[in-house]
């Protein structure tokens, strides 16, 4: 699983752009994972990449926190079989495109709406 390494302590972060290696960094692959967690197993996280840093950004992450005392092994092994269950399916993952942008702080307020697959398929 392409995750930034060392793990650290309160968080894992996936690599975006090597789980969806077939999305370009515009078509917002973190966000398009972070969305397929949601929709697969309720698994909330967050992008931290493309759309929050626009062409600044060096990497496409999804970051999973981890907060002390508060999940049970049973989350995690969820999390995990979810994780690998989107893996399986990685290349029917469509990127994203931008409908609507702030002029600032983007991140918080866009919206975004899933690339029709036949544009993906022209890429």
């Amino acid at each position: 699983m392409p995750i930034v390494q060392p793990p650290g302590g309160h968080a894992v972060y996936i690599d975006a752009r090597a789980f969806l290696a077939h999305v370009p960094p515009d078509h917002f692959p973190a966000v398009a994972l972070a969305n397929e967690l949601y929709l697969e197993g309720g698994i909330r996280s967050v992008e931290i990449g493309t759309l929050m840093f626009g062409p600044a950004a060096k990497m496409d992450l999804v970051r999973l926190a981890i907060p002390r005392r508060v999940y049970t092994q049973s989350h995690i092994d969820y999390v995990v079989e979810i994780i690998l269950e989107v893996w399986r399916k990685r290349e029917q993952i469509h990127g994203m495109k931008l409908s609507y942008e702030a002029p600032f702080l983007r991140h918080f307020t866009a919206r975004l709406e899933p690339e029709p697959a036949e544009a993906a398929l022209r890429r």
